[in-house]
């Protein structure tokens, strides 16, 4: 009956230890919380007391462990992992500038389908726009830009500055080198392809002025979108790639490298870019193209947002 009753309270007290991490801030839960819920409530605990007290200096050497240490001693309790929280931020004021890769005088790469990229890259921004803002991301803005390739990209890095924005996202769809691809008709229209690649992958530059801050976000995304059941794009590894052969620094998540990308490394605030899929590759192209997988990547991107202003809830996993 003793040990019946001790498992019991034992149960309730973890319960309660859970709760604890979840509505408490993250400070106050490395704070002594644990002691607290575990303070005597019982001739159970009283025995206890009276016992550890009898090894003071056992007790002593205790009391420096780290709360880690402190859990160990209950035996194998899972307990949500927490990791400290890098930035907060009040959504309803956090400036997420959701940036439309291209334009239409330079629409970027062409789907197996003769589809231009920034057409793609159009569609799921308006509706990571959408969703960033019923998600509480009120300040959230869409920034669609003219003219050519090149001017285009300074002419973003001046516009978030102007917006001041807190965090900038540039929206593109994947392709292939040309060498890459193969030929075929569609619709009557020579068209070209390559099935041999798919995925999404994440962006950051080592020359944005705040890299941590970047990188910290496209770890948030890339998880985010790996926990939607999506792969990303491994090519970027590999020597057939030649030049477009880039960095990967998360293994795990598919966050790359690209010191050359103007809208990441020139913009004064954290910058990522997103590829959300290859629309060169005939399959993943029809994925990209439906409002169901568009909805998929755009709460990725306002799940990541979350996290990114208050780590708690990272507790709660892809919803």
């Amino acid at each position: 009956m003793f040990r019946t009753a001790f498992h019991a309270w034992l149960r309730r007290a973890i319960v309660a230890a859970v709760v604890a991490v979840v509505v408490l801030p993250i400070e106050a839960s490395q704070a002594g919380w644990l002691q607290k819920i575990f303070k005597g409530s019982s001739k159970q605990d009283d025995t206890q007391a009276r016992h550890a007290a009898s090894q003071k200096s056992a007790k002593h050497t205790d009391s420096q462990k780290p709360p880690t240490a402190k859990l160990a001693a209950l035996g194998p309790i899972m307990l949500p992992a927490l990791k400290p929280a890098a930035t907060t931020c009040d959504p309803a004021n956090f400036r997420i500038v959701v940036d439309v890769g291209h334009t239409k005088e330079s629409d970027g790469a062409m789907s197996a389908r003769n589809v231009p990229e920034f057409d793609f890259n159009l569609n799921l921004a308006r509706r990571i726009e959408e969703k960033l803002k019923s998600d509480g991301f009120a300040a959230t803005r869409l920034l669609v830009t003219d003219g050519k390739a090149r001017p285009s990209l300074f002419t973003r890095v001046a516009a978030a500055q102007r917006l001041q924005a807190n965090l900038f996202l540039s929206i593109h769809h994947d392709s292939v080198p040309d060498r890459l691809l193969e030929n075929w008709e569609f619709e009557g229209k020579a068209s070209h392809f390559s099935d041999r690649f798919s995925g999404y992958s994440v962006w950051v530059s080592h020359d944005n002025p705040d890299f941590k801050t970047s990188l910290a976000f496209a770890e948030l995304l890339a998880r985010e979108m790996k926990a939607q059941g999506l792969d990303y794009a491994h090519q970027y590894t590999q020597p057939i790639m030649g030049r477009y052969q880039h960095p990967l620094l998360n293994k795990e998540t598919g966050v790359y490298s690209h010191d050359e990308l103007v809208v990441l490394g020139k913009t004064r605030i954290p910058a990522v870019l997103l590829e959300a899929g290859s629309i060169i590759n005939r399959d993943e192209e029809l994925k990209m193209s439906s409002p169901e997988h568009q909805n998929i990547t755009a709460s990725a991107v306002a799940m990541a947002a979350k996290e990114f202003c208050d780590a708690r809830w990272s507790i709660l996993g892809p919803l």
